[in-house]
């Protein structure tokens, strides 16, 4: 038996050993001694815990110029992402990719939805002219979901200012064909700031006032921004809010095939305000994708493009070359894909996501891990493994955000939840002359060769209590492996310093709950 040493030099006793517990992430994912892994075969060692969770950064790059507050973002599926979605993932510190199986306008809509949604700024603010009536305002309230619109000579901005109409002026007029310049406040009572001053300033006269809009006008007396306290309300409840950083206004990302339809497309989307683009493909190598990316860069030169999918560093080398701003990782790894069963092709996301990451990230291009993401846990693998976020779909399906009507079945609350690869969404395009079949490069073919399944969710609650709980989540799993920001915990992967454990069957069983005879897994309150 070995003789006990002093336990005051048991820190410098560590220093005898050859290398730190665990693997360095190398070593882990040598697929000459394992083969592909996934999330579920390995675990992250713990570290030191010498802060608290809450001091844990989890801003993140998007793209290479585009930086979240959180990694998370919506799959581009019909039963996950449209508008809805994309607002509260932006206000959530994430983005939401809006999915294109619906026409270009009916996207684009949705689009400009997003981007109108929550401004600092109001751009270009919905106005009304002193002619138009009660019943113009009313249905534009009811159409909007606000009642307060300033009133310019012109009806247009810019426009000159001669004053605003709000519920107050309209709740009670019983004769809609009452003119607004009847009711409304008129110029000599607005309260109104001058084209220079900046947000802080607006938000003050809105609280000091208690007004609900701030109309900003130029020397002329041109109404040209607005500032509405309901957005000031929002800003103070999404402090994470993801914005551009130009016109203030929410992030919204939206996807688009590589058919030459998909160009005109793309153009309807820029103008309402797109502000990154994924080229949306299941297999991204293609010389459709490689002239799609030339494309964008020659003609939106500001549009940051999101290629893939990839799963091979080959893949990622000629998107990388054709000028792309981040890479989409995942082939066959989502929850209702059945790629890699059908096609026999694909790979094990987690072996994916780190060797497309290790070089991508050589040429600063940021990746997303894009399915097999089922928990926190999963989050915080593809992150170690180098991704710069994760696409969520299944994880996201089902709540109050996502697209569709809940129905009951088997004292069950559900929503249909199906991949863009299925029957199903691929028969769409062919009804309405849409594109989802043109992810699998099959809008040609006669029959369609699934390549996902459809199916059903349980209802999950709003993502504004699911977001935060995976935030705190992620947060929490930093702190255990001892990092202070998703920025550490690459660089201290890379230098060999975080460290991992290879996880066999036996060693997953043990990790999760055993020997009870029934419990109720509850992830959040």
């Amino acid at each position: 038996m070995s003789q006990v040493k002093d336990f005051s030099k048991a820190t410098e006793t560590l220093s005898q050993y050859a290398e730190k517990d665990g693997l360095s992430v190398t070593q882990l994912m040598d697929s000459s001694i394992r083969g592909g892994l996934t999330y579920n075969d390995f675990l992250v060692l713990p570290g030191k815990i010498e802060f608290p969770s809450s001091a844990v950064s989890l801003k993140t790059r998007l793209t290479k110029k585009i930086t979240l507050n959180t990694p998370f973002v919506s799959s581009p599926m019909d039963t996950v992402t449209e508008a809805n979605m994309a607002i509260y993932m932006a206000l959530l510190g994430g983005i939401g990719i809006i999915h294109h199986n619906s026409s270009a306008e009916e996207q684009a809509a949705m689009v400009k939805k997003v981007k109108k949604f929550e401004n600092g700024f109001i751009n270009d603010p919905v106005v009304l002219s002193p002619k138009s009536t009660v019943a113009d305002a009313k249905v534009l309230a009811d159409q909007l979901g606000f009642s307060g619109f300033p009133i310019t000579e012109n009806g247009k901005c810019p426009g000159k200012l001669v004053g605003i109409v709000t519920s107050r002026d309209i709740q009670f007029v019983e004769d809609d064909n009452t003119l607004l310049e009847e009711i409304m406040t008129t110029e000599s009572e607005l309260v109104y700031a001058k084209q220079g001053i900046t947000l802080a300033e607006g938000n003050e006269i809105l609280k000091k006032t208690k007004k609900g809009k701030l109309p900003i006008v130029d020397n002329d007396f041109n109404l040209v921004f607005m500032l509405s306290r309901t957005d000031l309300m929002k800003n103070q409840s999404y402090p994470l809010a993801s914005k551009s950083a130009s016109t203030k206004q929410l992030l919204c990302g939206a996807a688009i095939g590589t058919l030459p339809s998909d160009r005109e497309r793309l153009s309807k989307l820029v103008e309402a305000g797109l502000d990154v683009v994924v080229i949306d493909s299941s297999q991204g190598n293609s010389i459709f994708q490689l002239e799609m990316i030339k494309w964008i860069k020659q003609t939106f030169k500001d549009l940051e493009v999101i290629a893939g999918n990839v799963v091979t560093r080959e893949q990622a080398a000629s998107l990388i070359e054709a000028g792309c701003d981040g890479l989409r990782i995942g082939m066959g790894s989502g929850s209702i894909c059945i790629t890699q069963e059908v096609m026999a092709c694909g790979r094990p996301q987690g072996t994916a996501v780190f060797n497309v990451s290790e070089f991508a990230n050589q040429f600063g291009v940021p990746t997303m891990a894009d399915g097999g993401v089922q928990n926190i846990g999963h989050i915080t693998k593809a992150l170690a493994l180098g991704a710069s976020v994760v696409m969520m779909g299944g994880m996201l399906a089902g709540t109050t955000e996502s697209p569709g009507e809940y129905y009951f079945r088997d004292g069950k609350r559900l929503k249909t939840y199906r991949g863009m690869g299925s029957v199903d969404a691929m028969q769409k395009t062919d009804v309405k002359g849409n594109a989802a079949a043109s992810r699998y490069f099959s809008e040609g073919d006669k029959v369609f060769v699934a390549q996902g399944v459809s199916g059903s969710v349980v209802d999950k609650g709003s993502i504004t209590k699911f977001i935060p709980y995976l935030y705190s989540g992620l947060q929490h799993s930093c702190q255990d492996i001892g990092v202070t920001s998703l920025e550490s915990l690459r660089v201290n992967t890379d230098n060999g310093n975080v460290r991992f454990e290879f996880r066999t069957a036996s060693a997953q069983l043990e990790g999760g709950v055993t020997n009870l005879h029934s419990y109720e897994k509850r992830l959040h309150n």
